[in-house]
């Protein structure tokens, strides 16, 4: 990322689940970084909604705000993102994607900003210590089921999950002796037990 501001912009995006418009609407008052809370308004109820997001965001955000001490207004009710460029404005949606597709061509990606968003909803969604309601309540949605569209899971961590699960049901060794007719030198071989 090229700026503070968008280093700023995607921690938000990756750690919050906020909808790209959502966190462009949020304005310098909307956000409490003691408490580690940013406040945007819902897209759909317009309900202001305090989201929590990661202390890199926070990081970024205020060095972004360092650079802009004494260029842009900074009262509670100004926006919280400025363009980068004078004469300042508000920064909209438009010049937020075009921004992250110069970021996705010099990375040879393809993503949206609202990959983000699910980046964020997977990450909160397979954190076993997460209850899939919290997760319902920080993207917004009225139904769980729309939150349940995020858990598809990668092959990959199918993979290590099964391979995981085998490795714990050989650990706990042979519940039964083999059936009639098998020899447990043969199971032992075709299992991958032939030193034991």
């Amino acid at each position: 990322m090229g700026s503070h501001r968008d280093r700023a912009l995607v921690a938000f995006w990756v750690s919050t689940g906020a909808r790209a418009s959502e966190l462009l609407g949020a304005t310098a008052g909307d956000v409490d970084p003691g408490q580690q809370l940013i406040t945007v308004m819902r897209k759909g109820t317009r309900v202001m909604q305090p989201l929590p997001a990661a202390p890199d965001a926070f990081v970024w955000l205020r060095l972004y705000q360092a650079q802009l001490e004494d260029l842009a207004p900074t009262g509670r009710d100004e926006p919280l993102w400025w363009t980068l460029r004078r004469p300042f404005r508000a920064l909209g949606y438009d010049p937020a994607r075009a921004m992250f597709t110069r970021a996705n061509a010099a990375l040879g990606a393809n993503w949206s900003l609202h990959d983000l968003r699910h980046t964020a909803a997977y990450r909160m969604g397979r954190d076993p210590q997460m209850p899939l309601t919290d997760v319902q309540w920080v993207l917004g949605h009225a139904h769980l089921s729309t939150t349940q569209r995020y858990l598809n899971p990668v092959t990959e961590d199918v993979i290590a999950g099964v391979l995981a699960f085998h490795a714990r049901q050989r650990e706990r060794g042979p519940e039964a002796p083999p059936a009639a007719g098998y020899r447990p030198e043969s199971l032992r071989i075709l299992f991958g037990e032939a030193g034991s």
